[in-house]
């Protein structure tokens, strides 16, 4: 696989987990974007976590992904200058699912600079041969589970800003990943839909006639009773979401803590749930896009996690952009017309609230 042209020595410096120094590995992408108008970070507190807002950073220790994974860190610097960033992980229960020996590489960022880009990837290739592992693959967040965010490296569409979750990157860290080796394991597309025009009457009919043809009804989810809305997100994630590529069941630990870093810009009237006379059949969640709000302002005081949360609140009923971050059906519901009238509801929704 690898294929690094130079001798020339980059410093290289693994940073376990727990280690103080993640602050550093969380604050190398803002050095390597700087400037750039349409990259949009994380809050800090995702990575690593805050108490009061009641959000586990996924770099610490008690973040239930770790309980069944090894992981480190690396970053590239010269001198003080942040140069690079890598993670490596073996995600046993992915690997017990699918009786395979992969190992992950993720939350990459380079430099300019393919000498940079290839010490990282080789030192976390090492790390993984070193933990048996046979095949590396990424980039993603720790690893590519479907219901992980940041997933693959963005190769077209630079010009748009990446929605919450979705990868956004320079242009040459595909070039980059393939001059060490590697070669593309699946391709994930995002789609944009312009809802500015009022909804279709004739839509509505069908909808209508669907719902009452057959016997299906909707509600909103009900965000004071997170655990028990989890229980099913989590049932029907599971179940709608078995054959496809990478997936992994999603366990209640990993879903909550997702949702408790969701739940500061949700919306209720943009997710629901869908039930078929009486039972469950299939969820839809769309939030107002936080990463509107979000977007870097190139100052310390103002990118603060508080700043950017603040600025959140006191926006999110007006901003022009929601994402669609899950939907499913299980099996034995489809070809019934759920998910025409989970879309038309919520889509009609979305107007009214004027996203």
């Amino acid at each position: 696989m690898r294929n690094c042209e130079t001798a020339r020595t980059v410093s290289i410096e693994e940073l376990p987990l727990g280690d103080r120094r993640l602050r550093q590995f969380v604050a190398v992408p803002w050095h390597i974007n700087r400037g750039d108008p349409n990259w949009t970070p994380p809050l800090r507190a995702d990575m690593l976590g805050n108490r009061l807002l009641r959000i586990t950073g996924l770099l610490t220790p008690s973040h239930p992904y770790h309980r069944s994974a090894e992981v480190t860190h690396f970053i590239a610097r010269d001198g003080h200058r942040l140069l690079g960033r890598i993670s490596a992980a073996v995600n046993h229960r992915f690997n017990e699912y699918y009786n395979a020996r992969i190992g992950f590489f993720g939350f990459f960022d380079t430099v300019d600079d393919y000498d940079v880009a290839c010490a990282l990837l080789d030192s976390a290739r090492e790390w993984l041969e070193g933990k048996g592992m046979e095949i590396m693959r990424g980039p993603g967040g720790y690893s590519t589970a479907t219901h992980e965010s940041q997933q693959a490296v963005l190769v077209d569409g630079f010009e748009t800003p990446p929605t919450v979750e979705l990868t956004y990157n320079p242009p040459y860290y595909g070039e980059f990943l393939e001059r060490y080796g590697f070669s593309k394991a699946k391709d994930y597309h995002g789609y944009i839909i312009d809802i500015s025009d009022d909804p279709d009457e004739r839509l509505q009919r069908i909808t209508d006639g669907v719902r009452a043809r057959r016997g299906i009804e909707t509600r909103m989810i009900d965000l004071s009773k997170t655990r028990s809305e989890v229980d099913k997100i989590v049932k029907i994630y599971n179940e709608a979401w078995a054959d496809n590529w990478g997936f992994l069941p999603l366990t209640d630990s990993e879903a909550e803590a997702m949702a408790a870093s969701l739940k500061l810009v949700a919306d209720p009237g943009l997710l629901r749930f869908a039930y078929v006379k009486g039972e469950l059949a299939a969820v839809l969640g769309a939030l107002p896009d936080p990463n509107v709000p979000f977007r870097p302002r190139w100052n310390r005081w103002r990118d603060a996690d508080a700043v950017r949360i603040a600025r959140l609140l006191r926006t999110r009923r007006r901003i022009p952009r929601i994402r669609l971050m899950f939907f499913g059906i299980r099996p034995q519901f489809r070809r019934l017309g759920v998910d025409a009238v989970l879309y038309h509801e919520v889509l009609g929704y979305a107007l009214k609230r004027g996203y």
